[in-house]
């Protein structure tokens, strides 16, 4: 099982799409003991992953210690804006497997989303996480909102050298309230978003017929589906075996979504983890849709709640639906390249452990 654990819900900085850093008084801090936790996550008798996860996990850096100190057999994941990461200390930071670094692209993007300066802060942090000799993933997890261009973005990310990012992996800021946010969110859509992906999939191929396979998240596992035929139910995992817990040590099925009363599933003192599993799926339409196996759903916060109400939920599954048919047309030519030995199935089957990417933007 996976479980976030939300060690604040405080954050550091105050990005346009998000204001986390405004979450203020004793709600924000984690009020179970570490026992408490021990006890609960003893009776879960399958392997387990602990993504550490905020707010901003780096400003309780003590916590996240001893969260590890405690559980020295578990898969450690990391999901930060990585401005206080190099306080972590060498010896924590080379147990995570992978680290989840928040930065939106360019340095002027991600500067006008997070704040200015900050660009060039995240990537010394990562160069410190190079030089200590950390050996996981690292990767660039993007927020893409109106200022973005997704195909710049994403480029500049991994064409990046120094220091160099494993992986990019993006969420579109798609789930709350569009008012602030978009002014023309169709028009960014059909003219940047869409051709955008075109432009990303014909070099990912390209660089496929010169034998690397580039690690843009999105593209990865959906390729893999659609050249294997393993779907998902829901590609997160969320409310089917990746849960969050919460600082009031409330269980619910995602980590965005504590103060929703469906998503609260249970509580680290009464609750067996073996009853958790499967205990929440994605509603209709999802799962008569014709692509449900490819995409998962999506999101199962979005899909429970609908923000942006039912045009506005469709409005984002067209999105994703020109990704899966993006990525469909080059099947053929995909396994070309597999058929001749230039790349292998399995340079498409990522990640190996759930690391907090929800893969479907």
């Amino acid at each position: 099982m996976n479980y976030h654990l939300v060690l604040t819900r405080r954050c550091n900085l105050n990005c346009v799409y998000c204001h986390g850093g405004e979450e203020t008084g004793p709600g924000t801090e984690v009020s179970y003991s570490l026992d408490d936790l021990e006890a609960f996550i003893s009776r879960d008798r399958t392997p387990v992953t602990l993504l550490l996860y905020g707010g901003e996990p780096t400003l309780r850096i003590p916590l996240a210690q001893a969260v590890m100190d405690r559980f020295p057999d578990a898969t450690f994941m990391l999901q930060t804006n990585a401005l206080l990461l190099p306080r972590m200390g060498v010896e924590y930071v080379r147990r995570f497997h992978s680290i989840l670094v928040s930065i939106d692209g360019r340095e002027e993007v991600t500067d006008y989303y997070r704040s200015r300066g900050v660009y060039r802060r995240v990537l010394e942090a990562v160069r410190w996480l190079r030089r200590v000799g950390f050996e996981g993933d690292i990767v660039a997890r993007m927020a893409v909102s109106q200022q973005s261009d997704i195909y710049r973005e994403v480029r500049h990310l991994l064409d990046l050298r120094d220091p160099q990012f494993d992986h990019v992996h993006w969420q579109l800021n798609v789930v709350w309230d569009a008012e602030g946010n978009w002014t023309d969110f169709d028009g960014w859509v059909e003219r940047s978003y869409k051709p955008g992906i075109t432009r990303l999939a014909e070099d990912w191929f390209r660089a496929m017929r010169r034998g690397h396979v580039e690690g843009i998240v999105p593209f990865l596992p959906i390729m893999y589906t659609l050249l294997t035929g393993h779907g998902s139910r829901l590609r997160c995992g969320s409310g089917i075996d990746t849960f969050a817990i919460h600082v009031d040590g409330s269980i619910g099925v995602c980590p965005i979504s504590p103060d929703w009363d469906f998503s609260i599933v249970g509580n680290i003192w009464d609750t067996d983890p073996g009853t958790l599993r499967d205990c929440m799926t994605v509603d209709e339409p999802c799962p008569s849709c014709d692509v449900y196996d490819v995409c998962g759903g999506r999101c199962l916060f979005a899909n429970k709640q609908r923000l942006w109400g039912e045009e506005g939920f469709e409005k984002v599954c067209g999105t994703v639906r020109h990704l899966v048919n993006t990525l469909k047309s080059m099947i053929p030519e995909v396994q070309g390249l597999i058929d001749s030995g230039r790349i292998g199935t399995e340079d498409f089957n990522y990640p190996d452990h759930n690391n907090g990417c929800e893969i479907v933007p």
